[in-house]
C-alpha cells in the first residue's frame, strides 16, 4: 500500500516503505501493536492517514486549517477518524501541544527547509519521543538540486547551489534551504538521535520525462523498483532530490 496514487507513489514509496517497516519493527519489540505518532507538518494526511490504517495512533501538528481540514475529510474516507487527531501549531509551539517522552515515533517531512532554526526544531520533536522512539526525517537535499538545475539548462544556478550554505539558487528559488547528508546526520546527532539508515529520494523520479512514464506500459512500476534499489546505494545519494533519514532516540 502506498500513501498516493500510483504515479505520485513514485515520489513517496522510498520513504513509505522504510517508515512502514520501522513501525512494525517496533510495535514488534515493544509488544505493543498500536504506537503513538507524530507528524509534524503532516498537512492533508498524506502519511498520516496510511500509518493510521496500519492500526496507530496520529497526531499531525501543521499550521495550516485548510491543510487540518482536508485532513479530517481524508481521515473520515479511510475510516480511522478516530486514530487521527489534527492540531493547529508548528514546531515552535509543539511543547505546548504534545507532551514530552509521549510518542514513539515522529515523522517530519519537509519542515526544516522552512523552519526558522532547524536545529531547535529537531530538538523539540526529539523531546516528545520515548525512549528509543523512532524519527524519519525527510528534507531537500542540496547536490540533487545542483544537478536538477544543470539538466534543466541553468549551469549558472547550478553552480550558486553547490556553493550556497542554504543550497538556494537564487531569491527566486522557492525552497527555503536545503541539505547535504553530513548536515542532516549533524543535526540529527545534536538532536541526540542515532541515525540508523540514510535513503535517497527521487533519485530518477524527478528527472524522468513524464510522458515516457505515462504512456509506456509497465514503466511506473519498472521505475518504482528501480527508485527502490538505488535509494539504499550511498552512490546515489549525492544526485537524489531529497535525502531520508531513520534515526532513534539515543
Amino acid at each position: 500500500m502506498y500513501p498516493t496514487r500510483p504515479r505520485s507513489a513514485l515520489r513517496t514509496a522510498v520513504v513509505w516503505e522504510v517508515v512502514r517497516a520501522a513501525l512494525e519493527r517496533r510495535a514488534a519489540e515493544l509488544d505493543q501493536p498500536v504506537l503513538d505518532v507524530l507528524d509534524t507538518g503532516g498537512g492533508t494526511g498524506n502519511f498520516a492517514v496510511p500509518v493510521a490504517r496500519l492500526g496507530h495512533r496520529v497526531t499531525v501538528v501543521d499550521p495550516s486549517p485548510d491543510a487540518l481540514f482536508a485532513l479530517e475529510r481524508r481521515a473520515a474516507e479511510a475510516d480511522v477518524t478516530g486514530l487521527v487527531r489534527a492540531v493547529q501549531g508548528d514546531t515552535q509551539t509543539l511543547p505546548d501541544l504534545v507532551e514530552r517522552g509521549s510518542v514513539d515515533a515522529v515523522l517530519c517531512h519537509g519542515v526544516l527547509e522552512v523552519v526558522d532554526d532547524p536545529a531547535e526544531a529537531l530538538g523539540s520533536l526529539a523531546g516528545t519521543l520515548r525512549k528509543g522512539g523512532l524519527v524519519s526525517l525527510l528534507a531537500a537535499n542540496r547536490n540533487g538540486a545542483v544537478l536538477a538545475r544543470a539538466l534543466a539548462g541553468h549551469f549558472g544556478e547550478a553552480r550558486t547551489v553547490l556553493g550556497a550554505a542554504d543550497g538556494r539558487w537564487g531569491a527566486g528559488d522557492p525552497m527555503p534551504r536545503r541539505f547535504t547528508g553530513e548536515e542532516l546526520t549533524e543535526l540529527a546527532v545534536a538532536a541526540g538521535l542515532r541515525v540508523a539508515s540514510v535513503h535517497g529520494v527521487r533519485v530518477f523520479a524527478d528527472l524522468v520525462p513524464g510522458v515516457l512514464v505515462d504512456t509506456e506500459p509497465g514503466a511506473v512500476e519498472a521505475l518504482l523498483k528501480l527508485e527502490q534499489a538505488a535509494a539504499e546505494e550511498p552512490a546515489f545519494h549525492a544526485v537524489a532530490a531529497q535525502l531520508h533519514l531513520l534515526a532513534e532516540l539515543a
